[in-house]
């Protein structure tokens, strides 16, 4: 039996254990990594790994696009934003072009900081009103 990594054991654990507001921030998160890569892999000329980690992030933009919630307006909005981070994505792949996804990564750092602010005050919601009795 080979032994467990427990890095990967961690990593399992913590996706396994989040709430729906963490494993999203954990989906924008990843989505930056694979941008990120996908900048230094143009920059190296890594054109397949290029590739691949374009085509991550877009996976993590559709299926950020699964998860709206289609009755709230904000979500018919996200909905327009992540269709054209997709479409972007799909251009800078075509192009090996990095100003494209240095663009799109502006926007999922908003996305993803926009989120981050509405898991803190969730949380403050919740425990300003759990101490009320």
């Amino acid at each position: 039996m080979a032994m467990n990594n427990p890095y990967t054991a961690y990593q399992q654990n913590s996706v396994n254990t989040a709430s729906p507001g963490e494993v999203t921030l954990m989906l924008y998160n990843g989505c930056l990594k694979f941008i990120k890569q996908a900048i230094e892999d143009i920059e190296h000329k890594e054109y397949e790994a290029k590739n691949t980690n374009i085509q991550k992030a877009q996976k993590i933009i559709s299926e950020l696009m699964v998860t709206l919630n289609m009755d709230l307006e904000i979500s018919k909005n996200m909905m327009i934003m992540y269709e054209y981070v997709n479409h972007r994505l799909t251009e800078a792949n075509i192009n090996n072009e990095v100003l494209i996804l240095k663009e799109i990564e502006g926007i999922v750092i908003e996305f993803r900081d926009t989120w981050k602010q509405v898991i803190q005050i969730t949380r403050q919601q919740q425990y300003g009103q759990g101490g009320q009795a």
